[in-house]
């Protein structure tokens, strides 16, 4: 087979990644007619919307098998590898997610400007998060009108079966209703989730920001199909790429790349380009370019475990009802964060990508988890993939919040909205009901929210925690920018793909205007 044409022999801007900040950021960079920009995506491009594959369309549940990396991730110690799934599709994860549409709340974006980073407060932040998005529900002033990013949330006519019984159940248990997660005031309690899906249909990063009015600008060219081996230096400064398309080995000239491939990819095309830990580096055999210590020196992630729930009947349980639509918002006891634990009802258990269960959940989410995942490169062959250890629930008090939100869980489970329809299956009810019991239980059953982040984490000039500067250039080199969830210094409480979103929208702009 030949191989596809080459994308270009020389770009000004070479963006690796199209997915949820890579999308923005070309996007708009290119609303300049004398900017040019090179889109790299190694996955496949569906340019037309009308013609995209059904696991791309249907935004009820995750595409986890066709458009996948095939990560995998070990949650503790003592578990097997689980399946970790992460886009490889022009759009990235917000390509296969479950479309998810919650903002960082103030206190994420204040966490980071109190770090040294004044560029990441909320009142900074807040005008991109805005820009973003077309709010269908709330005319609100902190919401936006008329974005790329259609946001809306199922009414109670459209909640599935067990979807309401779980809202009803919240209500029973005396949590108040909240009508906008996205609130910036909210103080949590039970509600639709606000959604980037409308009519059932994804609205991804690819399809909102790479429109065919986008695509046919004559500085976009977009390259899918196009994995980047290493960044290319000369004396520490920028001076192309060396991309692997159809097996065969490129190089394309450029003063400049952003790096916008994902919290797993991004750190491993840093350390096949020279720039990372020297004993990481030299463990692949590359020549060191920039000692950065912090390149995947950690992993963040939102840990969560589950209940499962057998239907009392057939039929309770339909498999083309939306995976979630709901969302409890609460406080852990004693934290110092509010709003750090998320309950979310799910329709059915999607197992494994080729399994789903007629079963229903209550999955718990910690918001604002204190333990730290390890992510380790071992070659520079393009086939092998990270080994990726979460470390879930190894700091006591992930694990003390985590076995608080199962017994929240417990007593939902036990509200007669929910008990009229299942009972639990795993773990027991005798697990449920013994704490002791239950610790133990979490630590062989927890898994991933799949939001990884923090790979490569910014800050001030000096901090030695950090890898790149607030504008996401990479220390000891000229011309590398990294733009993507790697970047956040510490996780948000909530799930990720807007913050990622509004990442793009900054970098977005400082790149069109020259202040990049």
């Amino acid at each position: 087979m030949q191989p596809p044409p080459s994308p270009a022999k020389h770009a000004d801007l070479v963006v690796v990644g199209a997915g949820s900040a890579g999308a923005v950021i070309a996007s708009r960079v290119t609303e300049r007619e004398d900017r040019d920009v090179l889109l790299l995506e190694a996955g496949p491009d569906y340019p037309d919307a009308g013609r995209l594959p059904p696991d791309l369309v249907n935004g009820s549940r995750n595409s986890w098998r066709i458009h996948d990396w095939g990560y995998r991730h070990r949650p503790t110690p003592s578990q097997i590898p689980f399946v970790y799934p992460r886009g490889r599709v022009v759009g990235g994860s917000s390509a296969v997610n479950t479309c998810i549409a919650i903002r960082p709340r103030p206190y994420d974006l204040e966490e980071w400007a109190a770090l040294g980073l004044p560029d990441w407060g909320w009142e900074a932040c807040l005008p991109y998060l805005k820009r973003l998005e077309d709010d269908r529900d709330s005319d609100a002033p902190w919401h936006g009108k008329g974005g790329p990013v259609p946001v809306r949330r199922h009414p109670p006519e459209e909640l599935a079966l067990f979807q309401a019984a779980f809202v009803e159940a919240a209500r029973g248990l005396g949590y108040p209703d909240c009508p906008d997660t996205n609130d910036p005031a909210t103080e949590g309690g039970i509600g639709a989730h606000a959604m980037n899906k409308i009519g059932g249909v994804r609205m991804s990063a690819a399809r909102c920001y790479l429109t065919p009015e986008v695509r046919a600008r004559s500085g976009l060219r977009l390259s899918a199909g196009t994995q980047v081996r290493r960044v290319l230096f000369r004396n520490r400064k920028v001076e192309g790429i060396e991309i692997d398309r159809g097996g065969q080995v490129e190089r394309i000239a450029t003063r400049k790349v952003v790096l916008s491939a994902g919290a797993i990819a991004t750190p491993g095309i840093l350390l096949r380009s020279g720039v990372g830990p020297r004993e990481d580096v030299a463990r692949l055999g590359v020549e060191l370019v920039s000692e950065v210590p912090a390149v995947g020196a950690r992993l963040l992630d939102h840990p969560g475990a589950a209940i499962f729930l057998l239907p009392r009947r057939r039929g309770l349980c339909q498999l083309t009802d939306p995976l979630i639509q709901t969302v409890l918002t609460y406080t852990s006891a004693e934290s110092p964060y509010p709003l750090d634990m998320q309950v979310q009802a799910g329709s059915f258990v999607p197992l494994h990508p080729r399994l789903t269960l007629p079963l229903f959940s209550l999955m718990c989410c910690i918001g604002k988890p204190q333990g730290l995942g390890e992510i380790r490169y071992t070659s520079t062959d393009l086939r092998v993939g990270p080994e990726i250890h979460s470390n879930f629930l190894l700091d006591r008090e992930d694990h003390r919040r985590a076995v608080e939100a199962l017994m929240l869980a417990r007593e939902l489970c036990r509200m007669e909205p929910i008990r009229r329809l299942a009972r639990p299956l795993w773990p027991l009810d005798g697990t449920l009901a013994d704490r002791a019991r239950l610790g133990a239980w979490i630590y062989k059953s927890c898994g991933s929210g799949y939001h990884p982040c923090g790979t490569v984490p910014m800050g001030p000039e000096g901090a030695p925690a950090a890898a790149v500067d607030g504008r996401g250039r990479v220390r000891g080199v000229e011309g590398l920018i990294v733009a993507d969830a790697s970047i956040m210094p510490t996780i948000p409480s909530v799930n990720t793909n807007v913050t990622t979103l509004m990442i793009g929208e900054r970098f977005g702009e400082w790149l069109r205007e020259g202040a990049l």
